[in-house]
This record gives structure tokens, sequence and C-alpha cells, in this order.
């Protein structure tokens, strides 16, 4: 992790966020003295499950995974984590530690926010709090969907689902398939690193996807979408 000032090349002057531009001057004087900008090189946690938080992250660029890790030494892949979001925020309400991990998965430059001050904003403007609340509610309905999908659905089914989730033009063209291994895109779909390259092949074989060391290309979206609606 490297700290930038303001006179270091790629800081980023000014936080972009609708809900920012609800602050006050002096509100928005009090963000910009509560936070530092960082960037975390690819494989750095930006969170870590169980730490102590003192702040919220505001992600400038980059794309980060949020993780569980689970008592049985595995981990479970919840979301890739794009700009413009804010990771922690549930530790600004409600607990001091972070209840999950996130780890940079492409170079990430991010704000790290002093918690008490992302809180004082919501006490005290109800615009920037229900723009905060509505971001929040719409991240744990895509939550839900994903756990209903885990699960609910087949193993192929799993597989077809985060392939989808994950092509590029869900990203603005960025390929994350070449950042992630093939225990990580298990992860997503909650099966064993075994039981992905297995389905990976499986859609290899019949045509649905190219298959390239890390490199995946769907070649046929829709009978992939088929398999991820019937599970």
């Amino acid at each position: 992790m490297k700290t930038l000032s303001d006179t270091d090349k790629g800081f980023v002057c000014d936080i972009t966020l609708p809900c920012f531009s609800a602050l006050t001057p002096e509100e928005t004087e009090l963000v910009r003295e509560s936070r530092v900008q960082v960037v975390f090189r690819r494989g750095e946690n930006l969170t870590k499950q169980g730490a102590f938080a003192s702040y919220v992250i505001f992600i400038v660029s980059g794309f980060s995974r949020q993780y569980i890790e689970c008592s049985n030494g595995r981990d479970y892949n919840l979301r890739i984590i794009t700009p413009g979001e804010m990771v922690g925020l549930s530790a600004v309400f409600n607990r001091n530690t972070f209840s999950y991990s996130v780890v940079a998965v492409t170079e990430t430059t991010g704000f790290l926010i002093e918690k008490e001050a992302i809180a004082g904003l919501v006490k005290h403007n109800g615009e920037f709090a229900f723009s905060i609340i509505r971001r929040y509610c719409e991240h744990n309905g895509r939550l839900y969907t994903s756990l209903d999908h885990v699960l609910h659905q087949q193993t192929n089914g799993r597989m077809a689902t985060v392939l989808l989730s994950l092509e590029p033009d869900n990203f603005g063209g960025e390929d994350l398939f070449r950042y992630l291994s093939r225990r990580e895109l298990a992860d997503f779909a909650g099966i064993s690193t075994e039981g992905a390259v297995k389905v990976l092949k499986s859609f290899e074989k019949d045509g649905l996807i190219s298959l390239s060391d890390k490199s995946i290309v769907i070649l046929n979206r829709p009978r992939l979408e088929e398999i991820s609606r019937l599970g």
C-alpha cells in the first residue's frame, strides 16, 4: 500500500460520487480533512475480516474482490467492487470490525475516510444519508441474489452465473478473468477448484467458452444464460 500526497502523480483532487454533491462546502471540507489517498497493489488487502475498522474506503479506480473467510479454511467470494463504491460502511454503524475481507484484483486507488466523518454526515445531511442507504440496499439486493444462486443452483448453473457476472462488458471492458485463478472462480460459485475446472472444460467442449491459460472468452452467451436460468 502506498500513500499519495497532493504533489504525487496520480493524486485525485476530488471525490466524485453523486452523494457527495449533496454536501455543503463545510461538509466537503470535513471529508477532505478526514481522508488519506492510497494505492493498493494487486493482491494487497484493503480490509481484513475481523480487523479493527477505523475508516471507510471510497474506491477511486481499480477492481477488488470482496470475500468471506469461512471457518473451514475456504473463502466465499461475494462480488467484485468497482470504482465509485464504498467499502466498510457496515463498520460505521454496526460494529467496530470489518465483517469481510477485500483484496485488490487490479491496482486499486482509494480514499480512506475516517468513519466518524461519514457517520456525522449521515446524521446531519438527510440527502447524503438517503443516497448512502439506497446504494447500500442495492448492494445487499445483489448479494442476496448471489446467495440464492449458490443455495439453489446445481454446479453447472452456478458456474454459468459466475461467468456471465464477470464478463468484461460488466466492468467497462476490463477482462477480470485474467486476474482470477481457477480457485477464485470456484469460490465465487461455492464449489471446489476441481469441480470448477471440470465444468469449465465441459463448457469449452460444448463450444460455450474458449479457454487459454487464465483467459476465458464467452462464445455462446444465450446458452450460458439458459444454463444459469435453469440452474
